[in-house]
């Protein structure tokens, strides 16, 4: 059994307006197929189907204020409640209190204490590695957890031998936004076959997605369309590799944001959480908010 864990920073579950939420108005058959015909709006409830459960879950932890992505990666790899621990929603990146819980115990550190393999399976560019390596840059909570675990970020070199993937899946962004000129490029289908066989390398697999985050800050409109529709590709991709007898696929997000185009803030809004495979239904039984991963994650891997 292992674990893919899809997460896709800033993104909620918002009002039903096509002006300003691009999941009113996106082309995602792959996706609303898995909850039932329903788009993923703050009315969907509980979606159970053939293949997944998805469950509206909450990423304000009883703490009030807008949901900060490093409160939340750590609440979701460390299965504590962390806003509340430290007594506010924070981020971008970890300050020193959430470092130290990271430090203290995360499910990557979990996953190579029991001898299995974990990985990020995103691969990072060159300036990204140097700016952290030259303290110019702090890691993103979920790389700080790989971190503590110590676990390496994979590299430029690793895209090229595949055993990485760029952030935006296909590859595209290396070449418009990084500068390479040969870096593989894939269909966002393609990607998402490449993404389930790279996951079969490791017990947990995790794979970072930011750009919706950023697309939910700036905007435009037509740019978050695009994204959720490129991954409702690689989604297609991935249930057709994936067996779900294997295990189980987790997508899942920290906080609100990319729902609400426009406001270029952090929303309040329950995050969605979709549970693919054969296991799907013990997993979401009693599942709420972002602290109930990790236990969850343990039943599955370690027991």
């Amino acid at each position: 059994m292992h674990i893919l864990m899809i997460f896709l920073d800033g993104i909620g579950l918002g009002d039903d307006d096509p002006a300003t939420n691009p999941f009113a108005v996106a082309d995602m058959p792959t996706l609303t197929g898995l909850t039932n015909g329903k788009r993923w709006l703050k009315s969907i409830g509980r979606q159970d189907s053939a293949r997944s459960i998805f469950i509206p879950t909450d990423p304000r932890l009883g703490i009030p204020g807008r949901p900060q992505s490093a409160t939340g990666h750590a609440a979701i790899l460390t299965g504590r409640n962390i806003p509340q621990i430290i007594g506010e929603h924070y981020g971008p990146k970890p300050n020193p209190p959430i470092r130290e819980l990271l430090a203290e115990d995360n499910f990557f550190k979990q996953v190579v204490a029991h001898g299995k393999k974990a990985a990020i399976i995103n691969a990072y560019p060159p300036r990204l590695h140097n700016a952290i390596n030259r303290g110019k840059s702090l890691r993103s909570g979920i790389q700080q957890a790989a971190h503590e675990a110590g676990l390496p970020l994979f590299e430029d070199k690793h895209l090229y031998s595949g055993e990485a993937m760029s952030e935006d899946w296909t590859g595209e962004a290396w070449h418009t936004h990084l500068g390479y000129i040969d870096t593989p490029v894939f269909t966002p289908y393609e990607s998402g076959i490449r993404m389930v066989e790279l996951s079969r390398h490791y017990d947990f697999a995790f794979f970072s997605h930011w750009f919706t985050d950023t697309v939910g800050h700036r905007g435009p409109f037509e740019d978050a369309i695009g994204l959720l529709e490129l991954f409702d590709g690689v989604m297609a991709g991935a249930l057709d590799a994936w067996d779900d007898n294997e295990g189980l696929i987790l997508v899942t997000s920290d906080h609100g944001n990319m729902e609400a185009i426009g406001d270029r803030h952090h929303t309040e809004n329950d995050v969605p959480t979709l549970i693919i495979g054969r296991e799907k239904t013990d997993f979401a039984e009693g599942f709420n908010d972002l602290t109930d991963f990790v236990p969850r994650m343990a039943k599955l891997l370690f027991n």
